[in-house]
């Protein structure tokens, strides 16, 4: 078995130590591409942990299908329409991380010359690592001259060797002729996505398009995995891998210095979203590029599982309109979200929306936004004075969906999107209090007064 193979296991499940990877943990794991019978286009979850693929992959799948696709009822697309609309999706995923090299590394993997025959026939095990539950693994039988421990550690290389014995590899050395060649090759492996192990083939797949020496270098802390080796989550330098083709384990813009280090974060304006619940807890502060991405789709992100939010209204990921972009530094100056700043914070504020800042002209602002001396400055009362008769070219209400794609997250345990309205307000405009779901505390870190009518009974689930 080669180095390569080796190093892609080290690199998503950890280095060896104690018992290794947990059979649950590889089990939960080992599904494929499935849609709902409920909900064409939804992709199912069996359990927790592959989120961190399957979120990803269908907030791509979604953009496809709202904006690259003609006709009014994206719901109801044929099941052939909406096959082309999945490879459509894995071949962006691809060649996103495949553009995003920094260098380019050749693999060590071979490219085993097979008949097509043979490379594009039903996967299946070779005899004695065929998976089993956790206690066969431990009996006698099962085992054979193999532990619980080495029989994983066979199954993972067995599954990056039939990559190559797939002809897999191949489409992404440095001989690929282009999108064209790499999406007839994604459409030819259509069994293979959605085989027991189709997520974590694409998973290996990415690695091997990146490069594992780029992704290393990316990520913060090379001793910790992408799956995490416990609980079985995907960290974030997969998640950003995945949306952004940057493995970096930071959300916020650019890169930092903190202590003589450099903390590498995101350098570009992401196609799908990602927020955070995190955020609204004060453990993190996701950046500009992943909160306004290019199309209105946001990967949601709780403690422990990963859903999407989306919407068909562009006017959500449009330039920022002056007043709007005014709201939004006012609020930076007011964390916990009151609607007023202390007056000493007037001048730095104006001095980031590059207004006149003069000390004589805050202290007549500050007498003119405050005139009965209260030592605040209300947010309504600032943009109606240096942005007035400026519309937001958000609109006030706009349906919403939610997508969670774990069957005991939704009603009846049918995976299918959930429908709502959303309602942006000001602070300055009469409140409209909904409920104060884990949704909605994550979508505030985006829009502070966004208020949210489901059609449902309950509000969608984050986890």
């Amino acid at each position: 078995m080669s180095d390569t193979s080796k190093e892609v296991v080290h690199l998503v499940w950890g280095r060896p130590s104690g018992g290794g990877v947990s059979a649950s943990l590889f089990r939960r794991w080992s599904q494929g591409f499935v849609f709902s019978e409920s909900e064409r286009s939804a992709l199912e979850q069996f359990e927790g942990g592959p989120c961190a693929v399957i979120a990803p992959v269908q907030a791509f799948l979604l953009k496809n299908i709202l904006f690259n696709t003609e006709g009014s009822n994206w719901k109801d697309i044929s099941g052939e329409v909406n096959c082309v609309i999945f490879f459509s999706s894995h071949q962006q995923l691809l060649a996103l991380r495949k553009s995003n090299r920094r260098s380019c590394a050749p693999l060590s993997v071979k490219s085993w010359s097979q008949p097509a025959s043979i490379r594009h026939r039903p996967f299946t095990w070779p005899p004695g690592l065929v998976p089993r539950p956790q206690t066969a693994l431990t009996s006698q039988t099962a085992t054979q001259s193999l532990s619980p421990v080495s029989l994983l550690t066979h199954q993972l290389l067995w599954l990056l060797r039939s990559l190559a014995l797939r002809g897999f590899t191949v489409l992404y050395r440095k001989g690929l002729s282009g999108l064209a060649e790499l999406r007839e090759a994604v459409l030819s492996l259509y069994d293979t996505w959605r085989n027991k192990f189709g997520v974590l083939l694409f998973l290996y797949s990415v690695i091997h398009t990146k490069g594992i020496q780029n992704i290393e270098n990316e990520i913060e802390d090379t001793s910790e995995p992408l799956i995490d080796p416990v609980y079985g989550h995907g960290s974030q330098s997969l998640i950003n891998l995945l949306v952004t083709g940057d493995a970096v384990s930071n959300v916020w813009d650019g890169d930092r210095e903190c202590s003589g280090m450099k903390l590498h974060g995101i350098h570009q304006q992401a196609s799908v979203g990602f927020l955070t619940l995190m955020e609204s807890l004060h453990y993190c502060k996701v950046g500009a590029f992943l909160k306004s991405p290019k199309f209105p789709i946001w990967i949601l992100g709780s403690e422990t599982h990963l859903s999407v939010f989306f919407t068909k209204e562009m006017a959500l990921v449009a330039p920022e309109s002056p007043s709007e972009q005014a709201r939004r530094v006012f609020q930076i100056f007011d964390p916990e979200v009151n609607g007023f700043i202390p007056d000493t914070l007037l001048e730095d504020v104006m001095k980031s929306l590059d207004l006149v800042s003069d000390p004589d002209y805050v202290n007549l602002m500050k007498s003119k936004l405050d005139p009965e001396g209260l030592g605040i400055v209300l947010l309504g009362q600032f943009l109606l004075e240096f942005f007035p008769d400026q519309d937001s070219v958000i609109p006030d209400s706009f349906p919403v969906y939610h997508y969670n794609g774990l069957k005991q997250s939704n009603h009846n345990e049918k995976v299918s999107y959930v429908e709502g309205t959303a309602l942006i307000m000001g602070f300055e405009d009469p409140m409209v209090r909904t409920d104060d779901t884990p949704v909605k505390r994550c979508l505030q870190t985006k829009w502070p007064y966004i208020e949210l009518l489901w059609t449902t009974e309950r509000s969608p689930s984050l986890n």
